[in-house]
């Protein structure tokens, strides 16, 4: 979990911001895997989301007690908890025409985006636990996921078991993928580790 000790003010940060967004970009390199033509998942952990923060203040021009208090309760959910992976999803089509089509065919494909570690089960995601992001006739463009992980997989994934991510859902075809070395080593990383 990220405080207000973790964080810098908006002065400070100021003059540290490029650097560190720099230091993010990079970083997230590592943390993402792209599953088909326009579904990408980009792994969030504590780095990422005191990024988002900063920013969140520095947008918001937001340097009261409260305010910070607030923004750290609704980012620090999304940073894993050591036996868990956590995401955003991204639906991304270019064309406006065609993403508003793709969002109505894909409704529901949240839930259908499933990881496997090594040979053992399926893990489906658990999508939107802060709030539902879609309507009754459309999927939303971004969501928020966590996998969580069964002892087993935990021990697997340790031990050099690949990780497959793969979609189950009848408008989106795509082959399961399994991350780049790089991805998959910043994956494990998260595993263990507590907010």
């Amino acid at each position: 979990m990220l405080s207000r000790s973790d964080l810098w003010s908006l002065e400070d940060y100021s003059e540290v911001r490029s650097a560190f967004r720099n230091q993010v970009l990079s970083h997230k390199l590592h943390r993402r895997v792209q599953i088909g033509d326009a579904m990408q998942l980009i792994f969030e952990d504590r780095l990422t989301i005191k990024y988002q923060i900063q920013e969140m203040l520095r947008i918001e021009k937001i340097f009261e007690a409260r305010g910070i208090q607030e923004e750290l309760d609704a980012y620090n959910p999304l940073i894993p908890d050591g036996d868990n992976w956590k995401c955003t999803l991204l639906i991304q089509y270019e064309d406006v025409e065609e993403r508003k089509q793709r969002l109505t065919d894909l409704l529901g494909i949240e839930d259908k985006i499933w990881l496997q570690i090594g040979g053992g089960s399926r893990v489906w995601p658990i999508a939107d636990e802060d709030m539902d992001r879609s309507t009754d006739d459309k999927t939303a463009a971004v969501h928020f996921i966590r996998y969580q992980l069964a002892p087993e997989d935990i021990v697997v994934v340790k031990s050099g078991g690949a990780i497959t991510f793969g979609v189950d859902h009848v408008a989106y075809p795509c082959n399961p993928v399994q991350p780049a070395d790089a991805v998959r080593l910043s994956l494990i990383q998260d595993i263990g580790q507590d907010s």
